[in-house]
């Protein structure tokens, strides 16, 4: 199958540029002095965002958005329960800061900081969010990408038939939003991605279709924070009732 795969899938550069005056080393990942109080380390790609704190400005945050040749609605936030608001929450795990950790039980996607720190975001979770866990890398990175329905879906609704051989085109109506993040496991796409969404009521819920779904400001500022190969893990119990 031909793929419409972004030529931003590169190598990520091993000697990312610091976000701060002090700046070390650890374990190969470029760790800088972070905006928080309790939060010491920022990681990612250089010239990201500040992350959200106390005096965050949301209205601005989740504000209609210029985005080359569209412009994405504004969200209106203030409807949705706050935990589903970006926000740097207190998050206890051994995985190294940089790594994704989606949550479809709960609706969270958590980047982790160090220092028992994540940037949390609300998801809404697809079926095909409940169909795959494990662990994978972001292979791909789209911009604007096309979608190409699966033959499962086309087998549900033979009207999207027309959409196999071209895909769907970019737009505010394409189901994969502003950005995807397509997730592989060596050679093999895991056919799971990370991706906006045109319904943002669908965040904080479990949906009939997609992957991992975001509110189009949040997976634009996710896709500007992290590199290529960040390491995603997608759980397959629910934590709550796992403690």
């Amino acid at each position: 199958m031909k793929r419409q795969d972004s030529l931003n899938d590169q190598p990520s550069s091993p000697d990312a540029r610091p976000l701060g005056r002090r700046t070390f080393l650890a374990g190969g990942i470029v760790l800088a002095a972070g905006a928080l109080a309790g939060c010491q380390t920022v990681v990612g790609l250089p010239d990201q965002a500040e992350l959200p704190d106390e005096d965050f400005d949301y209205a601005t945050a989740y504000a209609a958005l210029p985005d080359g040749d569209y412009t994405w609605p504004a969200i209106n936030y203030t409807s949705f329960d706050e935990q589903y608001w970006r926000q740097v929450v207190d998050y206890k795990t051994r995985e190294r800061p940089g790594t994704i950790i989606v949550d479809p039980y709960n609706n969270f996607l958590y980047w982790t900081l160090g220092n028992n720190k994540a940037l949390r975001y609300g998801i809404g979770v697809g079926r095909a969010g409940f169909a795959w866990s494990g662990e994978a890398l972001i292979r791909v990175k789209r911009e604007h990408p096309i979608w190409r329905p699966p033959r499962e879906m086309i087998a549900r609704k033979p009207s999207l038939e027309r959409y196999w051989e071209k895909g769907f085109p970019p737009g505010l109506r394409n189901p994969l939003g502003a950005r995807a993040m397509d997730l592989w496991q060596g050679s093999t796409d895991t056919l799971f991605r990370i991706h906006g969404t045109n319904k943002p009521s669908s965040i904080g819920k479990s949906v009939s279709s997609g992957c991992i779904r975001m509110w189009q400001q949040d997976v634009i500022d996710l896709f500007n924070r992290v590199p290529l190969r960040t390491k995603v893990i997608v759980l397959s119990e629910d934590p709550n009732q796992a403690a």
